[in-house]
């Protein structure tokens, strides 16, 4: 793969950040990120809020779409309750490699499952292949245009629940004005928006918790 910003970001929390301790893996890649490389991770700012819902939800399975890093799986998972887990879809099989190290050196490899591949084909083998019941919580992180459609599979494979929150990021930067429309638009969630800041900048971005309240609910006029 050659030496990627990836690699660097791996390299300089292996060599800054403490072994077996999430929040100076996080701080690691803050630190990184806003002074030598931006990189696409959810971020300090976003973060507080991504933490806080993981917190008031306690979700016992949650599924990540977009693991990159492993940033925001490193943040999720070092909050989930014991004997929870966290499934974190990736694409790219280089960034999944840099993921499940970077769960490694901060201990949580236990609690995350790493799976290589395509959002839209996995999502229908999770409850056969990965003994997926239904998904306390889903966090939606990976390319935009992926948001609406992969959100309508969720449901339509029933991995959806009456209470299942959905909660996504840059929905404002870069945006994800069809996802919006649809949640905002449908009596079947309930919205709520984080106003906040694209990572490690100033501009102005935001995070959408969608709360799923079941299915058979027109969308609203």
């Amino acid at each position: 793969m050659g030496d990627s910003k990836e690699q660097r970001i791996l390299r300089y929390v292996l060599q800054h950040a403490v072994a077996r301790d999430p929040q100076s893996v996080l701080e690691a890649i803050d630190t990184y990120c806003s002074q030598k490389e931006w990189a696409m991770n959810v971020g300090d700012k976003k973060g507080l809020i991504v933490d806080t819902v993981v917190q008031e939800q306690r979700p016992s399975t949650l599924l990540e779409l977009g693991a990159y890093c492993g940033y925001s799986a490193v943040r999720m998972a070092r909050l989930l309750p014991p004997g929870a887990r966290l499934l974190t879809i990736e694409l790219n099989p280089d960034y999944a490699t840099i993921t499940q190290q970077m769960l490694e050196f901060a201990g949580l490899q236990d609690r995350v499952t790493v799976i290589i591949g395509a959002s839209q084909d996995i999502i229908p083998q999770l409850k056969k292949k990965y003994d997926v019941d239904t998904l306390d919580m889903v966090f939606l992180d990976h390319w935009k245009d992926r948001y609406l459609p992969d959100t309508l599979l969720l449901e339509e494979c029933g991995l959806l629940r009456k209470g299942t929150v959905l909660l996504a990021d840059n929905v404002i930067r870069p945006g994800a004005p069809d996802f919006l429309a649809h949640v905002r638009g449908s009596s079947r969630f309930e919205c709520t928006h984080f106003s906040s800041y694209l990572e490690y900048s100033e501009m102005v971005d935001g995070l959408e918790k969608a709360v799923y309240v079941g299915p058979g609910s027109p969308a609203r006029p």
